[in-house]
């Protein structure tokens, strides 16, 4: 099962070398990972997707919270949350099938953010299945290059 974990840590060097350490010692993969700085000054939030059971998870959990620097840990998984990732789409066109990826970058209220005679790039923001479906999408034209941000996620409501 696919899990989404929000970590809060302190902002100090090397505090992400031995969260991603950890991970790796375990044998886990990070599927996706996003740091940046939370709203308490001197500290960063850092947004973790792996693949695991509930076991594997209370696992990685009790082993973050061993480290030091860690503040606090919650899978957001099994409550209502909000996830985002943003995409730049670097799309192969031409005169003939320029007009059909605009249209689905319309469809998908993307962005299109730069436009050559043989290229288009597209922003999109959206959840796992509205990007990969996307992508899915402007596979026929032919991507040149796909950049991404990795998963960010915030609990809905007032929730912390």
């Amino acid at each position: 099962m696919r899990h989404t974990v929000s970590v809060v840590v302190e902002n100090k060097p090397g505090v992400l070398t031995r969260i991603a350490g950890l991970f790796a010692r375990r044998g886990f993969n990070i599927d996706s990972l996003a740091v940046g700085e939370s709203e308490k000054k001197g500290f960063s939030r850092i947004t973790i997707i792996v693949t695991g059971d509930d076991n594997i998870i209370e696992q990685i959990t009790k082993q973050l919270y061993k480290l030091i620097d860690t503040y606090k840990v919650i899978d957001l998984t099994p409550t209502k949350h909000i996830e985002r990732e943003m995409i730049l789409a670097k799309v192969s066109i031409n005169t003939t099938n320029r007009s059909e990826v605009i249209e689905i970058a319309d469809i998908f209220r993307s962005k299109i953010v730069d436009v050559s005679e043989k290229s288009m790039t597209i922003e999109i923001t959206g959840d796992n299945d509205k990007n990969e479906g996307f992508i899915n999408l402007l596979k026929k034209f032919g991507i040149l290059e796909i950049v991404r941000t990795g998963t960010i996620a915030i609990q809905r409501g007032t929730g912390k």
